[in-house]
C-alpha cells in the first residue's frame, strides 16, 4: 500500500522511482481537494478575479500528471472534486462563468475527465454521489481542524462500494443475469387470476407507471449487456400472452435469454436455466417479490445475489439501479447485442434437431470464424473477454488493457483474436488465443472462447492456427499447461479430447508440429491480418 504524507500527492506522482511504486500496487485511489490542485481556483474560492483559461490549464498539469501512472499501476481511480454542499453564500451568480465557483467547478471536473478519458487505466469516479447519499453528514468541519479529513464517515463508506464495485468489473466478477418473477415484480397484480388486460401495467396508475419505469430501467441494463431472463409460478401460456399482447409491456419476449415459467420449484428451475445459458450461478441476481422465494433461493444457492426487494412498487427503479454489481470497464457492441445473441443460439439448438449428427447439424450452420491479431480497435472487447471468462480458459489470468496489449507486443508472443457468425447472425469476437515462443517451443498461453460457442468445433481451429503460427516460426514442438480453477474444467475437458498428446500430470499437452492439425471442415476459417 502506498500512503501520501498530508498534501503531497504531487509529489508522489512525481516519485515514480520510490514510495512504494516499484511494487507495482494493484490499484490507487488519487482523491484531491480542487483548492489544493490548483492555486488560481483556490483564489476564486477567496474571491478573486482569476480567468477560468488558468485554472483549466492546472488541471491539464494534474491530468498530465495522472496520465504518467500508466505502466506504474493496475488501475487508478479518479474520484471528482466537491465542496460543501451547505455553502450558499452569493447563489445567484454560483452557475456563471467565469465568476461562479459551482460552474468552475463543474467545468474542471469535466475537463479532468476529458483529459483521462483516453488513459485505459484510469478511470473516473463521481464523487457527488457519495455526497448526495450522505446528506449533511457527508462534511463534517470539526473533522477537518482536528484531523484534516475532509469527509465524514459516510462518504468513505460510499466511496468503497464504489470503488470495490469498480475492481469486481474489472476483474470480470461482476453479475451478468438478472432472473425475474412476473405477478407482482414485473407487472402489477396476478395475470392468471385477473387475465393480462387487467395487469397494472403503465396508463394513469401510479403502481402501472412505477412497473413500466422498471422494465425500463430493466431494458437498459439489457442494452448495456446484462442478460435478462425470468423464473415465475406460472401457466407459461398465460404468462407468454401477457408479454406478446399487453400494450405497456417494454419488455418483450425477444429481451429475455431464456425462461422457465411452470408450477415447479424456483430453486430447481433457476438451475435448469442458468445451465442452458452456460453461466455460473454466481453471475446471477434474483428479484422476486416474495420473500419466501428469495430465502428459498437465496439459501439453496448462497452464490446467487438476491438482494432484499421492497414491498412497494414505486421503490422498484430505485432498488435496481441501487444495485452495485453490474460494473464493467466498457461496453462493447457484443455486449449490447448479447440478448439477440442468446436468442439466435435458441434458433441453433432449434434447428439441431432436424440434422442426424453434430457435425452436419454444424456443416449446416455456415460457421465462418475470422482471425485478427490484438490492436487497439479490438483491444476492449478482447481484455473483456480475457477478464471475463472463466469455462473455457486455460490459464485464467488477468490483465489491464495496457498490460495486455504491451505482453502481446513483445517480439516472441504472439496474440490473436477469433470473430464468429452464422447464418443466424454475427456473435463477435468470442475467441483469443496467445503464443510464446524460442527456438525449440511455442508455447500456448492463453486459449480463450466464449462459453456461448463452446462445442462448435472453434476450439479446434483456433489450435489449427496454434500450430500452423508455430510452424512458421520454426519451432518443433508447441505445448500447453492447464492451470486449475474452481471454473474452467470444460477447458481440460476438451484439451484431453483435443488429440494432443498429454502427460501423466494430465495437465501439460504436447504437439509435434511435424504433423498438420486441420482446421475442421465445418468451418469457413479466414484471416484478416
Amino acid at each position: 500500500m502506498i500512503e501520501t504524507p498530508y498534501g503531497q500527492v504531487t509529489q508522489v506522482l512525481l516519485a515514480k522511482d520510490q514510495g512504494g511504486w516499484e511494487k507495482h500496487p494493484d490499484f490507487v485511489v488519487a482523491w484531491t481537494r480542487p483548492e489544493i490542485v490548483s492555486r488560481s481556483f483556490n483564489l476564486l474560492l477567496q474571491g478573486e478575479p482569476v480567468s477560468l483559461d488558468t485554472i483549466l490549464f492546472e488541471v491539464d498539469e494534474y491530468a498530465g500528471l495522472l496520465a504518467g501512472l500508466e505502466g506504474c499501476v493496475e488501475v487508478a481511480f479518479v474520484p471528482t472534486w466537491v465542496l460543501p454542499p451547505y455553502r450558499r453564500c452569493f447563489v445567484t451568480i454560483e452557475m456563471r462563468t467565469g465568476v461562479g465557483i459551482d460552474n468552475t467547478l463543474m467545468q474542471m471536473n469535466l475537463r479532468l475527465a476529458e483529459k483521462l478519458e483516453k488513459v485505459p487505466t484510469i478511470i473516473v469516479l463521481n464523487a457527488h454521489n457519495w455526497i448526495g447519499l450522505s446528506g449533511k453528514a457527508g462534511f463534517n468541519s470539526k473533522l477537518w481542524y482536528m484531523s484534516k479529513i475532509p469527509f465524514g464517515n459516510s462518504v468513505f463508506k460510499e466511496a468503497a462500494t464504489t470503488v470495490k464495485s469498480a475492481l469486481r468489473g474489472i476483474l470480470g466478477k461482476s453479475k451478468k443475469l438478472v432472473v425475474l418473477d412476473l405477478d407482482d415484480t414485473l407487472w402489477g397484480g396476478i395475470v392468471g387470476d385477473q387475465g393480462w388486460q387487467n395487469l397494472r401495467l403503465g396508463g394513469h396508475d401510479p403502481i402501472g407507471e412505477a412497473c413500466v419505469d422498471f422494465q425500463r430501467e430493466l431494458k437498459s441494463l439489457a442494452n448495456r449487456g446484462i442478460l435478462l431472463a425470468i423464473v415465475s409460478k406460472n401457466e407459461e401460456s398465460v404468462a407468454l400472452e401477457a408479454i406478446r399482447n399487453h400494450p405497456e409491456m417494454v419488455l418483450r419476449l425477444e429481451d429475455f435469454a431464456g425462461w422457465r415459467i411452470n408450477w415447479l420449484d424456483k430453486a430447481s428451475n433457476m438451475v435448469d436455466l442458468v445451465s442452458s445459458l452456460n453461466l455460473g450461478l454466481d453471475s446471477v441476481v434474483f428479484i422476486d417479490d416474495n420473500p419466501v422465494e428469495r430465502k428459498r433461493v437465496s439459501e439453496s444457492f448462497p452464490q446467487i445475489f438476491v438482494p432484499d426487494w421492497p414491498e412497494d412498487k414505486m421503490l422498484y427503479k430505485e432498488a435496481l439501479q441501487s444495485l452495485s454489481c453490474f460494473e464493467g470497464p466498457v461496453v462493447t457492441q457484443e455486449d449490447r447485442s448479447r440478448t439477440r445473441m442468446y436468442a439466435a443460439e435458441k434458433e441453433r439448438a432449434s434447428s439441431q434437431v432436424s440434422f442426424l449428427s453434430l457435425d452436419e447439424w454444424l456443416e449446416g450452420l455456415g460457421t465462418v470464424v475470422t482471425c485478427e491479431t490484438l490492436n487497439q480497435s479490438n483491444l476492449p472487447r478482447a481484455n473483456q473477454l480475457f477478464n471475463k471468462t472463466n469455462q473455457m480458459n486455460l490459464s485464467t489470468r488477468r490483465m489491464s488493457e495496457q498490460a495486455l496489449m504491451a505482453w502481446a507486443n513483445e517480439s516472441h508472443r504472439r496474440l490473436w483474436v477469433f470473430r464468429l457468425k452464422d447464418k443466424f447472425g454475427d456473435l463477435g469476437l468470442t475467441g483469443l488465443l496467445s503464443l510464446e515462443f524460442d527456438t525449440k517451443k511455442a508455447r500456448i498461453v492463453d486459449f480463450i472462447l466464449s462459453c456461448r460457442v463452446m462445442g462448435r468445433k472453434i476450439e479446434e481451429t483456433m489450435l489449427a492456427k496454434a500450430i500452423e503460427a508455430a510452424q512458421a516460426l520454426g519451432t518443433a514442438e508447441v505445448f500447453a499447461q492447464y492451470v486449475v480453477t474452481e471454473k474452467n474444467k470444460p477447458c481440460l475437458d476438451f484439451w484431453k479430447r483435443s488429440a494432443f498428446r498429454y502427460c501423466e500430470d494430465g495437465q501439460t499437452f504436447h504437439w509435434d508440429t511435424k504433423l498438420p492439425y486441420p482446421v475442421p471442415k465445418q468451418i469457413h476459417f479466414e484471416f484478416s491480418g
